[in-house]
């Protein structure tokens, strides 16, 4: 007497590991775009900062078009609004509420989770700089400069605020994740050279344009506005931060 082998459709077992992280990746996007909070962040305050102080002469912006100032800054500020700001956020109140752990025993590895989570900052971000271009665009921006020098800053800045965020989403209770993140987005808003030109600053301007920041407005401000070529020396302070962001979140990060 034989017996029949049983046939299942489909094949118990994880799914390959690409489809898991894509998979992992559009959730962690759809739950971003429908957090009001997130959006706020990360659409709402650098939209009304470009149209405000674009329309209204608040800040001295110097020669030229105060479009031509802000837009460069206003993109720097949603990097930081996104891949620090909001991840920092998010993933903190993941960690208490435990969803991270529930992650980590999945077939999906740690370090897949953490692809999908910056898969889905790159998504948001590139959605907020066309909406920021169109808008800085209708508004007289004119922007100048290689391309592919802004996308390196870009890529850069996003490596080093999200290795920042990650670092303190990682090490800090969600309250002080929070509060923390919130106020070193207000911080550097400020002092980071986004509104307000560095040199407004004196004495400390040097010591600001070490901040990730001030080297992300600066670089694009240099490209975008003056037609610089390689921002080598912005670039260079973004890559220590990355390093050292990445760095310290890899070693420091507590899953539960």
């Amino acid at each position: 007497m034989t017996t029949a082998t049983g046939t299942y459709t489909p094949k118990p077992g994880a799914a390959p590991l690409p489809r898991m992280i894509a998979a992992q990746a559009a959730l962690e996007t759809r739950m971003l775009l429908r957090n009001g909070e997130q959006l706020l962040l990360t659409v709402v305050i650098p939209t009304l900062l470009l149209v405000l102080f674009s329309s209204v002469h608040v800040v001295d912006t110097g020669a030229g078009k105060a479009v031509d100032f802000l837009a460069p800054g206003v993109l720097a500020l949603a990097v930081m609004s996104t891949a620090f700001t909001g991840q920092a956020i998010a993933t903190g109140f993941e960690r208490r509420y435990g969803v991270l752990k529930r992650l980590a025993s999945s077939p999906l590895p740690r370090w897949g989770l953490m692809t999908a989570k910056t898969a889905s900052v790159l998504v948001t971000e590139i959605l907020q700089v066309i909406l920021l271009t169109v808008i800085a665009l209708a508004l007289g921006w004119s922007p100048h400069g290689n391309p592919l020098a802004v996308l390196l800053l870009l890529v850069l800045g996003t490596a080093a605020f999200s290795g920042l965020g990650l670092l303190m989403a990682g090490t800090l209770r969600a309250e002080a994740t929070l509060a923390a993140a919130n106020l070193v987005f207000l911080l550097l808003l400020v002092a980071g050279g986004v509104i307000v030109p560095l040199d407004r600053f004196g004495g400390a301007q040097d010591v600001l344009g070490l901040l990730p920041i001030s080297a992300l407005s600066d670089g694009l401000r240099d490209v975008l506005r003056d037609g610089a070529g390689t921002p080598w020396a912005d670039l260079g302070v973004l890559a220590v931060w990355a390093v050292v962001g990445l760095g310290a979140a890899g070693r420091f990060f507590r899953w539960e």
